[in-house]
């Protein structure tokens, strides 16, 4: 769909903006803003049932997330930091420590205590919060935020520097509500088919999960005769599989060292690298997920990692722990990691594709999980026993070679639904942020518009 522009533009004085609608002003964000005032500096003692205390991780564009407080404070420490009156409805939230730039209109009529990482824009008379709300959201706000971020520990910027941001608005409520009332409309249907596409991915990722769960456990054929597995969480299996234990079918298992790497990955087949834990999240092993070896450091290469190494998370989150992959091919500059197993496979007892499918099942994963200890929720450690003495029913190897050629298959055909998905997905985004940019800017003139669509 195409929109009219404006018939009068002038100069905004601003190279980056451009031209502007006539009647518009071009400004400093601080002549709109009558009070601007950071969250909390202070540290509070953490209660098990006090008030939230929230953070720029609870913002997003358009929302405040207040059931997943991180902390929790005394109602006194809260009633203490909202004492200075902010923030009010209408206020505007912006994320100004970490990722930078998130805004939302505070849509309560009761404050609630926040930290530094984000700060309130009460906007002077004249000024609607609902159009700052996609004006700062806009492609050349952004910039400016970003341009004028501070990093340190964590990116940055002062509120000094979010009031120096420039920007055009028209000089009308009615017309700032008009392009609020636009964007609300069009941003709706976009934030519909995005969301239709997000849930197209999710039943991609069950299926292939079903898929390799059903292949892996029960086979391709479904005339075969089953029995009793005689475990109880692995059921009934084809008659002629065998029920086995990893260890018998392993040659080698082993882990690796954890020296003191660089912060980037290698560049080169010249450079070592070690392997970082998440190389084998999602099944797929990803070579980029390493770290440089420094040169006085002597490399191992006994750890290089060959073609057909079965790779399995031993210390990670309780959801990631136990994830497996297979080496495509021989990485003899990247070395197995100390958070890491390497699994070598009997030749014609198993193959490795096939045990790592049958590892990301959700039986397997159960048992992984359960076998999991650790006292933080964010690293669990699995031990060689937990892998070694789990049951599989195996197929004969030639079987277990046509299981796998057909997942590949099948995983690629999902794989590529997926990406367009996701590209349809970016095309969207890309849509709505055109879209915001081009209305808060005067690029486009959706005053008639507004009117036709209510």
């Amino acid at each position: 769909m195409s929109f009219p522009t404006y018939a009068h533009y002038k100069d905004s004085g601003v190279e980056w903006l451009g031209e502007v609608p006539a009647h518009w002003d071009s400004l400093r964000f601080s002549r709109a803003i009558l009070a601007i005032k950071d969250g909390t500096h202070g540290t509070f003692a953490r209660t098990s049932d006090g008030l939230p205390l929230l953070s720029a991780k609870n913002v997003s564009n358009g929302l405040i997330e207040t059931t997943s407080a991180e902390s929790l404070i005394s109602v006194a420490d809260h009633d203490a930091i909202v004492d200075n009156g902010f923030p009010v409805r209408g206020d505007i939230l912006l994320t100004i420590v970490g990722t930078i730039g998130r805004v939302c209109v505070y849509p309560f009529d009761h404050p609630i205590a926040f930290q530094r990482s984000v700060c309130f824009v009460r906007l002077s008379r004249g000024y609607r919060p609902t159009f700052f709300f996609y004006l700062i959201q806009s492609k050349f706000f952004q910039e400016q935020l970003q341009s004028r971020s501070k990093s340190s520990a964590q990116a940055g910027i002062y509120m000094g520097d979010v009031c120096a941001t420039h920007l055009a608005c028209p000089p009308s409520e009615i017309e700032q509500d008009c392009i609020a009332t636009f964007l609300d409309h069009e941003t709706t249907k976009l934030d519909a088919l995005i969301a239709e596409q997000r849930t197209l991915i999710d039943l991609l990722k069950e299926k292939r999960q079903a898929v390799i769960s059903h292949a892996v456990t029960k086979g391709l054929d479904p005339r075969v005769p089953m029995k009793d597995s005689g475990v109880e969480w692995l059921g009934e299996v084809p008659a002629h599989w065998e029920t086995k234990r990893i260890k018998h079918l392993v040659e080698s298992f082993e882990q690796g060292w954890s020296p003191q790497c660089e912060g980037y990955p290698v560049e080169s087949d010249t450079e070592w690298g070690v392997l970082k834990v998440g190389c084998v999240n999602g099944g797929k092993f990803r070579r980029e997920e390493n770290k440089v070896l420094p040169m006085d450091i002597e490399p191992i290469p006994s750890l290089g990692i060959c073609a057909g190494d079965l790779l399995i998370s031993r210390a990670n989150t309780r959801e990631l722990v136990g994830s497996a992959a297979v080496a495509d091919q021989n990485y003899s500059n990247l070395l197995l990691c100390d958070k890491l197993y390497r699994i070598k496979l009997k030749q014609q007892d198993c193959d490795p594709q096939f045990l790592g499918m049958y590892l990301g099942t959700a039986s397997a994963r159960g048992r992984i999980e359960l076998s999991a200890t650790g006292a933080s929720s964010s690293m669990v450690n699995i031990g060689q026993s937990a892998i070694l003495e789990m049951q599989l029913s195996l197929p004969p190897y030639g079987e277990q070679l046509q299981i796998t050629s057909f997942l590949r298959e099948e995983t690629i055909r999902l794989g590529a639904l997926t990406d367009e998905a996701q590209t349809t997905i970016a095309l969207l985004q890309e849509r709505r942020s055109a879209l915001i940019s081009a209305a808060v800017t005067g690029k486009i003139d959706v005053r008639q518009h507004t009117t036709e669509a209510a």
